[in-house]
């Protein structure tokens, strides 16, 4: 610390901000050191600033900015990277208190705290007519700010895109404890370079959002629903490449043999517990054309070995059809310990890095389940493991290393929308290359030259 000390940085932020606002009993302190990577070298914050507003932030940015101590910004604490991931000594800047929501139907757009979740967002939208396209999984409990600080995408990307996609404007705290306004209710707007686009997916190393002004759409028509049964993992994954290749369907989703029979066990909804793949599918365009798009699916379906295709529009079956997917991973996590990879890969190899994941699981004689957002390419590899057998937390720790360094190989990506965090922060330099690491590191040190902000994430120790 450069002019004050740990107890002085404690009563600065209590005098300016009150005892309500400044957690520091700690007990309670438990509770923010990690997000749901549990990443087990998590440190132990100094204190919590509960903002109430961006003047908190601020706030609490200088006093933290003058004492030269690290920033972790936290929003729901559902990453699963280790992006909100407690450092020793930290100040952690939760903004869960910071949850308005306010919707411009005229505008079609909302303006958002970054406290809010995804779901508030929107059940607001909905109350209006509209809609709010990124989907998460965990769209019920992750906050829009943690979505804008990964670039989250969702079971609707595959159609709809993702956060970035509909970030109109935001207002971020720097690194000094200055408040910048960037972008704002305009779709049209090309003056200067494009920084809120800078700002969607740095995962709180380079500003704290404190508000967001988010693109709306009309309210999606009700779906069409299909699910497909396969006895092969390249059968599947040759039906979603056709697909692709012929129509946008508004979600494409993939589970393999050890996912279906992980939802099986919870949900008893009587799935094939023998088939080696399962597609959700869906259409929501107009009635006729979505029932024509389905019916073009299906016989796709079959073409590639399809053992059971079922499509329904009744809302409640189509709900609890999604909802199977949506619960995957929860449903996995009851097996064992996890370790979560959002890898990606471009479509047509698909299917090389699903065969690459299973002779992984095989070689290291680890579980892995892949859940997948496959009409993008983005896969979901959860690697299980008893972290109470050494051994076996070893495999799986080599094993997570060789996922990373197989997505890498085929042209995709180590993070499609989980964010780098700190868990896959070694292999970085090797996806993007050196020039492209340099820049990044250039850009991060001209907007954060202490490192205070969210210090171990993304760029490691600098």
């Amino acid at each position: 610390m450069s002019e004050i000390s740990a107890a002085e940085v404690v009563d600065a932020l209590t005098d300016a901000l009150g005892t309500d606002a400044v957690v520091t009993d700690p007990d309670s302190l438990q509770a923010y050191r990690r997000d749901r990577a549990e990443d087990p070298d998590a440190g132990t914050p100094l204190a919590v600033v509960r903002a109430r507003s961006t003047s908190d932030v601020q706030t609490a940015v200088r006093i933290a900015a003058r004492a030269g101590i690290a920033i972790v910004p936290r929003g729901a604490g559902s990453g699963l990277s280790g992006g909100s991931t407690a450092v020793d000594g930290a100040l952690v800047v939760s903004l869960e208190r910071m949850r308005q929501v306010t919707i411009d139907p005229t505008m079609q757009m909302a303006v958002v705290q970054p406290g809010a979740l995804n779901a508030e967002v929107k059940a607001a939208a909905s109350e209006h007519g509209l809609w709010y396209p990124p989907d998460p999984s965990s769209y019920e409990f992750c906050s829009i700010g943690g979505n804008i600080a990964t670039n989250a995408g969702g079971l609707c990307c595959v159609k709809y895109g993702v956060t970035t996609d509909y970030v109109l404007g935001l207002t971020v705290v720097l690194a000094d404890g200055r408040a910048v306004t960037l972008g704002g209710p305009r779709l049209k707007d090309v003056a200067g370079l494009s920084l809120t686009k800078l700002f969607v997916g740095s995962e709180g190393t380079l500003g704290i959002v404190t508000e967001a002004t988010l693109r709306l759409v009309p309210a999606q028509r009700t779906p069409t629903t299909l699910v497909a049964m396969f006895p092969s993992v390249s059968g599947a994954i040759a039906a979603v490449v056709d697909v692709k290749s012929a129509m946008r369907p508004s979600m494409l989703e993939f589970m393999d043999r050890v996912t279906i029979n992980a939802v099986e066990d919870v949900t008893r909804m009587q799935l094939d517990r023998i088939a080696e793949a399962m597609l959700i599918v869906q259409s929501d365009e107009a009635p006729e054309v979505a029932t024509a798009q389905i019916e073009a699916i299906e016989k796709l379906c079959a073409l590639h070995g399809a053992t059971e295709v079922y499509a329904t529009s009744d809302p409640d079956e189509s709900e609890a059809l999604i909802e199977a997917r949506r619960i995957a991973i929860p449903c996995v996590e009851k097996r064992g310990a996890l370790l979560l990879e959002d890898v990606g890969a471009p479509l047509p190899r698909l299917g090389e890095l699903l065969e690459g994941v299973r002779a992984i699981a095989e070689r290291r004689a680890v579980e892995i389940a892949v859940v997948a957002h496959a009409g993008d390419g983005n896969t979901h590899p959860l690697i299980v493991f008893d972290p109470a057998d050494a051994d076996q937390k070893a495999r799986a720790e080599v094993a997570f290393g060789e996922v990373m360094d197989l997505a890498i190989a085929l042209g995709g990506t180590i993070t499609g929308e989980h964010g780098v965090g700190r868990l896959k922060q070694p292999w970085l330099a090797d996806y993007l290359g050196e020039d492209v690491l340099e820049l990044n590191l250039r850009i991060k040190k001209a907007l954060d030259p202490q490192n205070i902000l969210n210090p171990g994430a993304v760029f490691g120790e600098l």
